[in-house]
């Protein structure tokens, strides 16, 4: 079928025009057709654990959630999200009224911006960032406007930073709210109490909505997670999303959560409805489960992560790139420059055929495509062989220098 009818007129809408295939699809296309190892795209290649898949399973065969669930959500889900807010943040959510569950952290953005935003509204986001932000914000009639997270150093290391004057001089009277990622894909940064204090000020002060993704909550290796919404005036303007995917390695179960104020979860609620109603039924119940892991687990997954970091970090840098090496997520952000490379996307078109290993270039995540030219993200969530295996191939890179 063409892509216009026969009037001319283009069959995807003028909002949604710019946005075509994700990344992750066409290099995950090329991992398949290549046999090459997939670094690119942010799944775990093993389960997460065998008791959480037995409660869905135990959930499958006891009925439950095979029909449809409630809207909101099963309430022993809301329950275990409130419970975990609490035991691991200190914060209180009622969850009758302050928790909707999703499915996946993107639906629950999606609907968020999609219940806050009006058409013209000007949403900050920090670049580089997550390539649904840019459609959502799309969907909704809102216009993006990026702020970028700067490359540089901190005591010789490469780190990227927010700059809190940057940050307010995008604030406009058309600004209706900040999407936040912390800790950030792609580049791995955890933001700071003082940088999120500063977002806080200015969102008081100017009256703006925070919709915060932290997803990778529970994969910060140095520093610490501060939720938006703990901080001083933010409870009441913050809507936070997580999911289970990162935090328990069952990224197809498609299971998020929204937390916030009454009045917050109600708008959210109030599109996310009309999106997919429910889903997942099964799994909540299984996630609800998961939710009350003891901390060993929690401590577990982080250190097994922080491990696989490092060895993949040390070898990127053996093999000739400069590593940002990451302080949460999944993610280790390279640049290519020191191997004589200056264009990302040619860079991980041909790294298949060159070495075997997909990555992906981080110019998608920008606005200003130049601004991330030349750096490439590698995921590290993979069995500790399969990433020994890339390493391996990656060092051919230092024979061609």
């Amino acid at each position: 079928m063409s892509a216009m009818t026969a009037t001319g007129r283009p069959l995807l809408n003028r909002r949604l025009a710019e946005f075509g295939t994700t990344v992750f699809a066409e290099m995950s296309a090329l991992a398949v057709r290549t046999g090459s190892i997939n670094l690119g795209q942010g799944f775990p290649d093993t389960d997460g654990p065998e008791a959480v898949r037995e409660a869905a399973v135990r959930a499958l065969r006891e009925g439950l959630g095979n029909q449809y669930p409630p809207g909101p959500g099963i309430p022993e889900l809301r329950a275990a999200v409130a419970a975990h807010q609490r035991r691991f943040h200190g914060l209180e959510y009622d969850p009758e009224t302050e928790v909707l569950v999703t499915a996946g952290a993107t639906e629950a953005i999606a609907a968020a911006l999609l219940a806050l935003v009006e058409p013209g509204d000007e949403v900050i986001a920090l670049e580089p960032y997550y390539d649904s932000y840019a459609a959502c914000i799309a969907m909704a009639g809102g216009t993006r406007v990026p702020v970028t997270l700067r490359p540089g150093t901190d005591g010789g290391r490469p780190v990227y930073r927010l700059d809190p004057d940057e940050l307010r001089a995008a604030v406009t009277p058309r600004t209706r709210l900040i999407l936040l990622n912390t800790p950030h894909n792609p580049t791995g940064t955890v933001l700071t109490r003082e940088e999120l204090t500063a977002i806080a000020a200015l969102a008081v002060e100017r009256d703006l909505l925070v919709v915060t993704d932290e997803v990778y909550e529970h994969l910060v290796f140095d520093g610490e997670h501060v939720p938006v919404a703990s901080l001083p005036g933010m409870r009441g303007r913050t809507v936070t999303i997580s999911s289970a995917g990162k935090t328990f390695s069952f990224t197809g179960w498609k299971v998020g959560w929204v937390t916030g104020a009454p009045e917050l979860v109600a708008a959210v609620r109030s599109a996310k409805q009309y999106l997919t109603y429910v889903s997942a039924g099964p799994f909540q119940y299984a996630v609800a489960e998961a939710l009350a892991l003891p901390d060993e687990y929690y401590t577990a997954l982080r250190e097994d992560l922080r491990a696989k970091r490092d060895l993949l970090a040390a070898g990127l840098e053996a093999a000739g790139f400069t590593v940002y090496r990451p302080a949460g997520t999944y993610f280790v952000t390279t640049d290519i420059r020191p191997l004589g490379e200056k264009d990302g996307v040619a860079f991980c078109r041909a790294l298949p055929e060159r070495c075997g290993v997909v990555a992906v270039p981080n110019a998608v995540f920008y606005d200003r495509a130049e601004e991330g030219a030349h750096f490439v993200r590698f995921a590290f969530c993979k069995r500790t062989a399969k990433l020994r295996e890339a390493i391996e191939r990656l060092s051919d890179l230092r024979k061609h220098l």
